[in-house]
């Protein structure tokens, strides 16, 4: 193996090993979400996710596309195996709690919220995941950008929260409760497709506009 190959693949593995972790750091965030009765407070929680993965330098898929137009051409592929490593991160955890005494509340709760999700129509859909992250490019931008110490946690988590709360769609968050409900199908597919599409319209909105500004 060449040096530039054996660099390549070590790329690979770093990329979906941090993108795996940052699946699960979302799916655990989940879990406080579907475990927490008052609304306020688990949306609060979950962005525990987001905490950890900003972070510890972790790899979520609506945290990176909004840098694309910074990156080179390749980087589209980057952002696939970024996707894929979360679907599978976040499906790790949504497994193994279903091996616990918490599976059949977690499943209960999670499946009425995927029922909801999968029954909208997908110009829905598509909007609602577009708000949702140009709030989580706000809040990641934020946390790397903002000088003050206390304003890019508190940016992240509003950010986050207020998300959850006005019902945006995540498409990572999304593949967790997907799991957890146990209603991956082709309709489900399609549907995550659309969230994911949303998702990049909203992660790159924002940096278009501010460099068309300039």
């Amino acid at each position: 193996m060449s040096q530039t190959t054996s660099k390549v693949h070590n790329k690979l593995i770093s990329t979906l090993l941090l993108s795996i972790l940052a699946g699960i750091c979302i799916g655990i965030g989940g879990c406080f979400f579907l475990a927490i009765d008052n609304k306020i407070i688990g949306a609060l929680f979950f962005t525990l996710g987001l905490f950890t993965i900003c972070t510890r330098g972790f790899y979520l898929f609506t945290g990176k596309v909004g840098y694309a137009l910074e990156q080179p051409v390749s980087y589209v592929f980057d952002l696939f195996i970024i996707w894929l490593g979360n679907l599978f991160g976040t499906n790790i955890v949504s497994l193994l709690i279903s091996m616990t005494r918490s599976a059949e509340a977690f499943s209960e709760k999670a499946l009425g919220m995927c029922n909801t999700k999968l029954s909208d129509n997908l110009l829905s859909i598509f909007v609602l995941s577009v708000f949702c992250n140009i709030l989580m490019y706000i809040a990641v931008d934020g946390f790397k950008k903002n000088p003050h110490e206390a304003g890019k946690y508190v940016g992240l988590f509003l950010c986050v929260a207020g998300f959850i709360l006005a019902g945006f769609e995540h498409c990572i968050a999304n593949m967790f409760y997907f799991g957890m409900a146990g209603v991956w199908s082709v309709h489900t597919l399609i549907w995550l497709i659309v969230m994911t599409a949303g998702n990049v319209v909203g992660g790159l909105l924002i940096p278009i506009f501010e460099k068309l500004s300039k």
